[in-house]
């Protein structure tokens, strides 16, 4: 299994969307969906037109442990998903490959991972990197790990810690600080 990380930098996150918004609107969405929502791939890929269109909040059931999730819609994704889905059927896939086919999780990688080799990142990018930089930003935050773990429906603060690459972060800093 590979470990990806987050994005740490909002300057990268700036990048990339710059990238994205030059490419389609669609990639754009996709990738900013991912940042802000925190879902795993096969969640957002698995949203339809009407689970957003003219909604506050998204609802859905996670598809990996079957728990029911509910969460507002932010200022920065509601006008996106308007100009997004206008003209589109409610029950439509949300993001649609160019054979109008309901998108898959590979060529979703492949945007990530292009996008962030042309804003010249070079750490571990895959799909759960959206997830990842979700939560290491909020935590940067609101620094409430209780929250992010009840969010990622984790079983203890050190494995959201850990999944955010938090716990690297602060070995990381206490090396480059502990010298002899």
């Amino acid at each position: 299994m590979n470990i990806v990380e987050p994005i740490r930098r909002k300057s990268d996150l700036k990048q990339i969307e710059s990238i994205l918004k030059k490419q389609n609107l669609r990639d754009l969405v996709l990738f900013t969906v991912g940042i802000n929502c925190g879902l795993r791939i096969s969640d957002i890929l698995n949203l339809n037109v009407g689970d957003v269109k003219d909604k506050d909040y998204i609802c859905i059931v996670e598809k990996k442990t079957g728990k029911y999730r509910r969460f507002p819609i932010n200022s920065k994704l509601k006008p996106m998903f308007t100009n997004f889905t206008y003209d589109r059927k409610v029950d439509e896939p949300l993001f649609l490959s160019v054979f109008h086919n309901r998108m898959e999780r590979t060529q979703c990688y492949r945007i990530v991972r292009e996008a962030c080799r042309r804003a010249g990142l070079d750490c571990k990018i895959g799909t759960h990197t959206l997830r990842k930089t979700f939560g290491y930003h909020h935590y940067q935050k609101f620094k409430d790990i209780a929250m992010l773990q009840k969010i990622f429906n984790h079983s203890n603060p050190q494995i959201t810690l850990r999944y955010i690459g938090i716990d690297q972060d602060m070995i990381d800093y206490s090396y480059k600080n502990f010298i002899l």
